[in-house]
């Protein structure tokens, strides 16, 4: 959407993208203007680019197609933020919605999630 997102980055990502950035530019830095470069009229790896090489590493994982997305994965990580504590304000701040009212879709499917683990595991349910 042309928005500025920050990102996070634990000590494991920050490892993989010092890895990733000295096998792409030979000096870990970064040299082009883009994370992801490609030849591309864009100069850059495109969200339809991504979503094409989602689908094929999902279909040689032998995964449901129809169960692979970069929305789901999108999806996946507001749900796992949640799941451990994140607060609705950072979650918003890290999906880059202008609405805390979109963010808080997530906390319906998160309080879904637990009334079922609670329905499932607790001796009092």
């Amino acid at each position: 959407g042309g928005r500025e997102r920050l990102v996070p980055l634990n000590t494991s990502a920050r490892t993989a993208l010092d890895r990733y950035l000295a096998a792409t530019t030979g000096e870990g830095r970064i040299t082009v203007k883009w994370l992801f470069p490609s030849k591309s009229a864009q100069g850059h790896l495109t969200r339809q680019r991504l979503a094409q090489d989602l689908k094929a590493l999902a279909e040689e994982a032998g995964l449901d197609l129809e169960r692979v997305s970069p929305h789901v994965l999108r999806h996946a990580f507001a749900s796992h933020l949640l799941d451990r504590g994140a607060d609705l304000r950072s979650v918003q701040q890290l999906l880059g919605h202008a609405d805390i009212s979109t963010t808080e879709i997530y906390t319906h499917i998160h309080q879904e999630r637990l009334r079922s683990l609670y329905d499932r595991f607790h001796p009092r349910a």
